[in-house]
This record gives structure tokens, sequence and C-alpha cells, in this order.
């Protein structure tokens, strides 16, 4: 079975939960699934499922709890934490125990320099024919958009944060 390159971007809500689905679609057909989440450390509930789906579901996290703010230039502490990620999530693609690696926030992490574009693009080429690979967050630099095979655009038409409402466990969280 041939793998792609998947890019899941824009400003809408969506782009983690529907690499989720698709770990979720491939765990149903007995397939592994890695997925790399950068900038992300906080408690959430597709941790916890993704633990009931073990081993065809697998989470690491290489963020700090939290959200991440870049004004000048990124902390180091997320910048080793964003390298960690990305050695990780490529000794799983490599490894033939997975079919889908999912670079959750990697847009984003590039977009604020935490990991260097090219390093990403390094790692595309490293990918092995049968395994798929989807990178999710918003700002996907034209790079990523080029090598992908299917890119996916999540557009915000109307969202309640707008009306200040916050995260809510179990839908956003």
């Amino acid at each position: 079975m041939a793998g792609f390159i998947q890019v899941y971007t824009g400003n809408g809500k969506g782009k983690t939960t529907a690499a989720l689905g698709l770990a979720l679609r491939a765990a149903g057909r007995g397939f592994r699934t890695y997925i790399a989440q950068f900038l992300k450390g906080q408690p959430t509930g597709e941790v916890e499922a993704a633990k009931r789906l073990a081993p065809l579901v697998r989470i690491e996290r290489f963020g700090r709890e939290g959200f991440i703010t870049v004004k000048d230039s990124p902390d180091d502490e997320d910048v080793t934490r964003a390298r960690t990620g990305l050695e990780k999530a490529l000794e799983a693609m490599l490894s033939g125990d997975y079919r889908i690696v999912v670079l959750d926030e990697v847009n984003t992490a590039v977009h604020f320099k935490i990991l260097p574009e090219q390093e990403v693009l390094d790692f595309l080429d490293k990918r092995p024919a049968g395994v798929e690979v989807v990178l999710t967050g918003r700002y996907a630099p034209d790079s990523f958009i080029a090598r992908a095979d299917l890119v996916t655009e999540m557009t915000a038409l109307k969202h309640y944060y707008d009306r200040g409402i916050k995260a809510r466990e179990g839908i956003e969280k």
C-alpha cells in the first residue's frame, strides 16, 4: 500500500481531530499510528483515549504544559523538546512498526521558528513508501503544501470561542 503526505492547516477547529480520526480508522483495521505532539503538554482526552487503544495508537508529547508565546525568539527548552520530538518521530517512522506518523502542530512549531522548516522537509525525504505522514497546525509553509499529496485547510466561519467560551473537557481538550 502506498503512503502519502497529508497536511491539515488553517485557522478553523479540527486539524488535530482529523488526524486522530485517521488514527482511529487505522486502528479499526489493525494499523498502528504514532503521534508526536509538538507544543502540547496539557492533559487532554486524546492522550487518555490513546492509552486505551495501545499499542495501535501511541501519542508522545514534546511540549510544555500551557501555551507557548513567541515574541522575539523561541525558548531553548521548547527548541530542545521539539527537536527530540522530531527525532522520536523519525525513529518511529523508520521502525517499520507504524503505518501512519502524525506530526501534530509541526506547522505551528515551524512558523514560530521552534523547528527549522528544512529539518521537517529532511524528515519527509526519509519517509518509507508505505508510511502515511500527516502534518497538522496553522501556518503550513508553502514548502509543506508543495510536498504534500493532500492538503486540507480548516476555515473558521463561526466559533464559540469568539463569545468567550473556553476549551471544554472532552470536546476541545
